[in-house]
């Protein structure tokens, strides 16, 4: 069995947790609000080292056309979580998703 390549994580200030391609990135919870509520594109965010207040975007995350999936694209890499997930870990109804890979639609993309 293949360990999953990330999970997402409801943080205590509210703020989601994204661990994947080995780094920990984050949404902020007025962002997450907005992508779940209004489907609106939010960035994904990474905190300096050792500056709590300095960030960088090192992505962004969006509902996919369809509406039933979200794809969070990073530097680290893009992956793909269940709406239906994501909305159970920010109502607290889960205590983490399990992110999958995002594959090339072309199969020439593929590798």
């Amino acid at each position: 069995m293949n360990p999953e390549p990330g999970r997402i994580v409801l943080s205590d200030d509210d703020s989601l947790r994204i661990e994947a391609g080995g780094v920990c990135l984050f949404i902020l919870k007025e962002d997450v609000d907005d992508l779940v509520s209004s489907g609106r594109v939010v960035p994904v965010a990474k905190t300096a080292p050792g500056k709590d207040d300095a960030l960088s975007i090192e992505g962004h995350a969006a509902i996919s056309p369809g509406g039933k999936a979200v794809k969070i694209f990073t530097t680290a890499g893009h992956y793909i979580v269940p709406l239906v997930s994501l909305q159970r870990v920010t109502g607290r109804e889960a205590v983490s998703a399990p992110l999958f890979p995002l594959e090339p639609d072309l199969p020439e993309e593929r590798q």
